[in-house]
């Protein structure tokens, strides 16, 4: 009770002198004070911090990881004043896995309004508007590589020209980008949960949520420029099934992908495909996996699937090596243009692409399954039928032989 009756007089003293100007300009800012009620988590959780600052100050609370994942942005929009599209690709291995700006709470309404714009919304804006840029203070410094891109470039698998290194203003003005082509949304990247009370003490939950990177959490209060608190530090951990995803930058328990991966495969391959064309769309939709990641994922599992159905399919001679040699030749030239093309565009412009591919192919298989395209196409029908009684009589055969 008296630490709190000397902290009103300290302040009440503070405010009078700063009325009438007898506050020393010079004088060293109050840095503030941060507290956690936890300093380890498993599997994720939910932090309680308290902390105290100067009064009138607003807080703002940076949390970053220390793992940090490859992130990419492509520069498509035309500029205004060149009226040219740049078609620049910005690359960076060091962005945080996890990173969040919580703010005071009055600042929900500007975070509501910010995430109503949709994709359109701006990161530096919002920064700016919210008096959060103050906060932004490490991604801001994260190493970026440009490269002037072009459509040549892929199809021979590069990521086109390194272009000199960026200035320091133009360094931080592109991470706000990839921040925003990281963690897409607003309310994702600015969070308004602080409590801040007028005598300056404040209070915040900081949520880790499940499936964040076991790593170190570092936790900073900033109220004005170089105006900063002590750096705490509060650890994840996991324990399997649950596994890290460098490159992703997330943990998935594995037993539930394996079940829908054994699922999907079984029919894509009934169907004569790998299975990768159902299982990409369903892995972005059901764990916060990057797009890149994805597609790069679902190839090499393809492969055991499509290993295991050509072995069988040869064994009942359905396969066309010719045709399947010719179709082979033309992945092989798409393979290389495929991964390139993949960092040049945004999650919701794949998603766009992807969809309207399998709404085609849905509709075009639905059509095929009408009985006035059957009848059109009789000696299909006779062709498959011949190719079962084969497969019956080589069967039938190897088995007398074995007996």
């Amino acid at each position: 009770m008296k630490l709190l009756v000397v902290r009103w007089a300290f302040v009440v003293i503070a405010s009078l002198a700063s009325a009438v100007g007898l506050a020393d300009p010079g004088a060293k800012a109050f840095v503030p004070v941060i507290s956690v009620d936890k300093t380890m988590l498993e599997g994720g959780g939910t932090i309680k911090l308290t902390g105290e600052a100067e009064v009138g100050k607003p807080v703002y609370i940076e949390v970053r990881t220390d793992r940090m994942v490859r992130t990419s942005f492509f520069d498509s929009k035309v500029d205004e004043k060149t009226g040219v599209r740049p078609y620049k690709l910005y690359m960076t291995h060091e962005m945080p896995a996890i990173y969040r700006i919580y703010m005071p709470n009055d600042k929900a309404e500007q975070i509501k309004a910010l995430k109503a714009e949709g994709k359109s919304w701006s990161f530096s804006k919002a920064l700016k508007d919210t008096g959060a840029d103050l906060a932004y203070m490490n991604p801001g410094k994260m190493a970026i590589e440009a490269y002037q891109a072009s459509l040549m470039a892929s199809i021979v698998g590069s990521r086109g020209d390194l272009l000199p290194k960026l200035d320091a203003k133009e360094n931080r003005k592109r991470s706000m980008q990839l921040m925003k082509s990281r963690f897409r949304s607003p309310d994702t990247l600015l969070v308004p949960t602080i409590d801040l009370k007028p005598d300056g003490s404040f209070t915040a939950e900081i949520k880790i949520p499940e499936g964040s990177p076991p790593c170190r959490y570092f936790i900073t209060a900033i109220t004005d420029k170089d105006v900063v608190s002590e750096t705490l530090v509060v650890g994840n951990s996991i324990s399997f099934p649950v596994v890290y995803f460098e490159n992703a930058g997330t943990s998935i328990n594995l037993i539930w992908p394996f079940l829908l991966t054994f699922a999907v495969t079984t029919f894509g391959v009934l169907m004569g495909a790998g299975g990768g064309f159902i299982l990409n769309p369903l892995l972005l939709s059901i764990w916060p996996m990057p797009h890149t990641v994805v597609a790069g994922t679902v190839m090499p599992t393809v492969l055991f699937s499509q290993a295991s159905g050509i072995y069988n399919y040869s064994k009942i001679k359905f396969i066309s090596w010719k045709l399947g040699a010719t179709l082979g030749l033309a992945m092989l030239a798409g393979g290389f243009i495929g991964p390139k093309l993949t960092e040049m565009i945004s999650l919701d412009e794949f998603k766009f692409v992807f969809g309207w591919i399998l709404i085609v192919l849905a509709a075009l298989m639905v059509w095929q399954t009408t009985p006035a395209y059957l009848a059109r196409n009789k000696k299909e029908q006779a062709i498959l039928t011949e190719f079962k009684k084969r497969a019956e009589a080589e069967a039938r055969a190897k088995k007398e032989k074995k007996s």
